[in-house]
């Protein structure tokens, strides 16, 4: 199975980077500060949500939404994390 970046509520929910090290390494870097273990609770900061877009654009497979099943685009996952709960208008 290919690696893969799981996304839910604006946030990480689940990876398999075992052949995306530089992904990895992102990872590592949005855990270095404090985690919920529920994605509908967590609360990313701007420094997790920069590493977790790194993550995206890194990984070596594909991007989803956990909540729809969608695979998503890295330019269009970026755009999810970065936005997330955001208002309009």
């Amino acid at each position: 199975m290919s690696d893969y970046i799981l996304l839910k509520w604006g946030t990480l929910k689940g990876y398999d980077l075992k052949n995306s090290p530089e992904a990895f390494e992102s990872i590592k870097r949005y855990h270095d500060e404090s985690v919920s273990l529920s994605a509908m609770a967590q609360r990313d900061s701007d420094t997790q949500k920069v590493a977790l877009c790194d993550a995206i654009r890194l990984v070596n497979g594909d991007v989803f939404n956990d909540w729809s099943g969608e695979k998503l685009t890295k330019e269009h996952a970026v755009d999810y994390i970065m936005n997330y709960g955001r208002k309009e208008g």
